[in-house]
């Protein structure tokens, strides 16, 4: 990747004023934020991806009015009886697998790591393209190889196509359009409606996504995590529902309101505060999608493991997300126990995905080793 800082990346435009002014609020079109950039893959290095078992990717189709998904994996066949336009191949999580990948996505280290979800590539032949529609999550689209015309809306009737595979809009009505070419970027919030066509048949697209969960996952997560956790913090698991003061109800099968009032009373005992709340988002979103499989690595001894720290430079998994907050760590949905001591060292290895300690003290060597020999064994960090 070219040594770009993020206000080159923004075509001048400082960080802090993007967020201010663009982010979750605008679209914003930047011409030549990566200039020279021609995309990290070909096309067939693309389909070859999208070959392997553990990769998520999509092909979409329309064909006679009809769009149509195909799901991986794929073989060699599904891509030689594709016709020569009407689809799209869509790889998800390209930073899982291209170190390369891993280093475009740190460009964007303006946006909280928390936030990003990962990085899909996209080809498509002339003319072809997965129809209008809408995301619930802020995108930058950095066009490599090829050209693609984008046209966005900010319109509200978002009525679908009936029976599409997808969430195609089905009364798109384009107010702003532009053709991006290699190295051009346009950044949408969510909610604003977009269509991608391709315009040359080595066309392909590099979406930077960031999660934006629902409510309703939010609550479902943290309710689990409250039975996992504050259950057993808050009340004593094992209390039972009571009531020797029962009378004689005229209606046996009814649900009384005395019994409303003690159940409620018992579901009040379950409490909160800020940092409960900050433990369950380090171990959510640092949480690998069900897909991510990590292989352990090749056994050696923590002795022999605190001696590579000393020489070293030590790697983040291009699957592992490491967050923290304050002085709590958490490493792919697990906390992280680290020394006060090495807390830096290990803030520095979240925020750069690295870690050289060579020239550090041997007793940062040592805190370090104890802090990360596991993580290393089960393969969620490597050595360069």
């Amino acid at each position: 990747m070219p040594n770009l800082d993020a206000i080159q990346l923004l075509n001048g435009l400082a960080p802090a004023e993007f967020l201010a002014e663009y982010w979750q609020k605008k679209p914003l079109l930047i011409r030549q934020a990566l200039p020279d950039f021609n995309g990290l893959l070909t096309p067939n290095e693309l389909a070859g991806l999208a070959c392997e078992d553990d990769v998520q990717a999509r092909i979409v189709s329309f064909k006679k009015d009809k769009w149509t998904v195909k799901n991986s994996p794929f073989d060699e066949t599904d891509f030689t009886k594709l016709p020569k336009a009407g689809w799209t191949l869509l790889v998800q999580s390209i930073n899982h697998y291209l170190p390369e990948a891993s280093d475009l996505l740190a460009l964007f280290s303006f946006i909280p790591h928390a936030r990003l979800d990962d990085l899909m590539v996209s080809y498509a032949p002339k003319g072809s393209g997965i129809g209008a529609h809408v995301d619930s999550y802020d995108v930058f689209l950095l066009q490599g190889a090829g050209k693609r015309n984008w046209k966005i809306s900010a319109q509200k009737d978002l009525s679908l196509v009936e029976d599409a595979p997808l969430k195609i809009l089905q009364n798109f009505k384009a107010e702003q359009e532009w053709t991006l070419e290699a190295g051009d970027m346009l950044y949408l919030p969510p909610h604003i409606a977009h269509w991608g066509i391709s315009e040359s048949d080595d066309c392909m697209t590099y979406s930077i996504g960031f999660r934006a969960p629902k409510t309703q996952e939010l609550a479902h997560e943290f309710l689990n995590y409250l039975q996992d956790t504050l259950v057993q913090d808050n009340v004593d698991a094992e209390d039972l529902y009571t009531d020797a003061d029962l009378t004689l109800q005229k209606h046996p099968a009814e649900i009384s309101s005395h019994m409303v009032k003690r159940v409620s009373g018992m579901l009040q005992k379950l409490t909160w505060d800020k940092q409960q709340v900050a433990d369950f988002l380090g171990r959510y979103l640092t949480e690998p999608k069900l897909d991510v499989v990590f292989t352990p690595a090749r056994k050696i001894s923590k002795a022999e493991f605190t001696k590579r720290l000393a020489t070293k430079t030590l790697l983040l998994s291009l699957k592992s997300q490491l967050l923290f907050t304050h002085d709590n760590f958490y490493l792919n949905g697990e906390k992280l126990a680290v020394p006060v001591e090495i807390n830096e060292v290990i803030k520095h290895l979240a925020d750069k995905k690295y870690l050289n300690i060579t020239a550090l003290q041997a007793n940062i060597h040592a805190a370090c080793s104890d802090a990360l020999y596991e993580a290393y064994s089960a393969g969620y960090i490597c050595f360069k």
